[in-house]
């Protein structure tokens, strides 16, 4: 075992990421462990959106590797035509990622994991279905629930599609986790899914076979980006220890503990790493029913046990609120005031500022990659473009609908516009500026979920892992402390609000609320 370099710890951190599916997390956790056993420091970004945000990040330079699959490269990334011979597969990818982007593909990990198309065993014996040719004859009876990744890739949804014939009564886009509880309880009759996955065995599913040959191969590989190699060759040359180590009925045993035995994924990926000889240490105790006891503790311990990660978590989550939030303060109740003096511009403005609100999170999110990578940045902007529109409309609306009786005494007593601005309309609308404010503060909270999509981590990493493996006190473990960051946070403003609203306006709310 190579002993760690001596200048490990003048190394920049090596940013190793997954993509949002409990094989893609096992894998980048195993290259982390072996890299800080090898005592280089590394930077997890787990979950990150979908292939075209990781390779996005991965070109820019934002992580530095990240598992991928062959196939997926020739055809989601490259567009290359189909080809099914996997050494050639690999040389093709190997070619064309050097030559266009200085990207390299490791040696592959020694298994292959196609896309499986999954069915109840009922509805394999209904329709008799052993191909996805008798699956084309009886698909206008189907419903079928693929990931949005399957979905849009030329390798997924379409190709397969044209290939087959294919005409589904019905397509629902699901994520990786939930597609499989829709399968098992009878929402969807059809799912895409991996060979290896431990959830085709856990709901005893039916995996048709490709007899047309339209899937490639998919062999499993660690991809490096330019800057790993440029300044890490001997990270690089860890990770590559990895290579022709890992066939299919150790993955797919290894899926099975993460999906099945509810394993963390931290474990696993230890204990395969020592089973494969490349790191020391003792096992893993497992209970005789093959899961670990820590699955069977109550919620609150378990809540307990994590409550460091939690609250680094809730930490991150803070940060990624409250710098757009205070920035969008900043930039928008000026630019509200500035639009009470210009009013004939003032609802362009506001409509152009609200069209932000009409794109989507995730994609506002993945559109923020090309220009600052993946991690903190992107989501600070997007964030703070979500925050500016409630903020601008509060903040004109409020001093435009200020009390018109005050406004026109300031008048007659001979202010001059600014000064009714600063002394009469702006102190009237400071609770309708506060409302904007706490509005946005609220949208904030719940949209930095989304941020652990593009690597920002925050409260939405567990409930992303947690999606990913099914795993509802993950999930739970991220949604319970930023609802009640959410409560928090609009109580505090709320507390802001009664202290800037001038006492006149609170004496009368206090009347008014007597009167009811």
């Amino acid at each position: 075992m190579p002993a760690p370099s001596p200048n490990a710890v003048a190394r920049r951190r090596v940013v190793v990421a997954s993509k949002p599916f409990g094989e893609s997390y096992l894998l980048a956790e195993m290259f982390a462990q072996l890299l800080e056993a090898r005592g280089i420091a590394v930077e997890r970004r787990p979950g990150l959106g979908a292939t075209e945000v990781a390779f996005a990040a991965l070109r820019s330079g934002a992580i530095d590797v990240y598992p991928e699959y062959t196939g997926t490269g020739l055809l989601a990334i490259l567009h290359a035509p189909p080809m099914h011979d996997a050494g050639a597969v690999f040389d093709s990818v190997q070619r064309a990622f050097e030559q266009r982007w200085n990207i390299r593909w490791l040696p592959p990990l020694g298994f292959e994991n196609t896309y499986a198309i999954a069915v109840r065993a009922e509805t394999a014996s209904r329709y008799h279905l052993r191909t996805l040719d008798d699956l084309a004859s009886a698909s206008s009876k189907l419903v079928a629930g693929f990931t949005p990744d399957f979905i849009g890739r030329a390798d997924g949804l379409p190709g397969l599609t044209h290939a087959y014939h294919l005409h589904f009564a019905g397509v629902r886009p699901l994520s990786q986790a939930l597609k499989y509880i829709a399968l098992a309880s009878g929402k969807v009759d059809v799912v895409d899914g991996y060979s290896t996955d431990g959830s085709i065995a856990r709901y005893r599913l039916v995996v048709l076979a490709d007899n047309r040959g339209f899937f490639p191969p998919y062999q499993a590989a660690a991809l490096v980006g330019a800057r790993l190699q440029r300044d890490d060759p001997t990270a690089v040359a860890v990770l590559t220890e990895l290579s022709g180590r890992l066939d299919v009925r150790v993955m797919r045993a290894l899926n099975q503990r993460v999906e099945i035995g509810g394993e963390p994924v931290p474990a696993v990926a230890a204990s395969a790493l020592r089973s494969l000889g490349l790191t020391g240490g003792a096992a893993v105790p497992v209970t005789a029913a093959g899961i670990p006891a820590a699955s069977r503790r109550s919620f609150g311990r378990y809540l307990w046990e994590r409550r460091a990660v939690l609250w680094g978590d809730t930490e991150r989550h803070l940060l990624l609120v409250a710098i757009p939030l205070l920035t969008a303060i900043l930039t928008a109740v000026p630019l509200g005031l500035w639009l009470e003096h210009a009013r004939g511009a003032a609802e362009p403005v506001i409509r152009a500022v609200g069209v932000v609100q009409t794109i989507p999170s995730i994609a506002l999110l993945a559109l923020m990659i090309p220009f600052l990578g993946v991690g903190v940045w992107p989501a600070l902007v997007a964030l703070w473009l979500y925050s500016l529109y409630p903020i601008v409309r509060g903040t004109f609306t409020a001093v435009r609908d200020a009390d018109s009786a005050a406004v026109a005494a300031a008048r007659a007593l001979g202010m001059t516009p600014v000064q009714v601005l600063r002394w009469v309309r702006t102190p009237l609308a400071a609770p309708g500026i506060m409302a904007g404010v706490r509005t946005a503060a609220v949208i904030d909270v719940g949209t930095a979920t989304l941020a652990a999509f593009i690597g920002a981590g925050g409260l939405g990493e567990p409930i992303a892992t947690g999606l990913a493996l099914a795993d509802t006190r993950l999930i739970l473990s991220g949604a319970i402390p930023a609802a009640v960051l959410a409560l928090l946070v609009d109580a505090a403003l709320a507390v802001v609000e009664r202290r800037t609203t001038p006492e006149p306006l609170r004496a009368a709310a206090r009347e008014r609320s007597a009167d009811r």
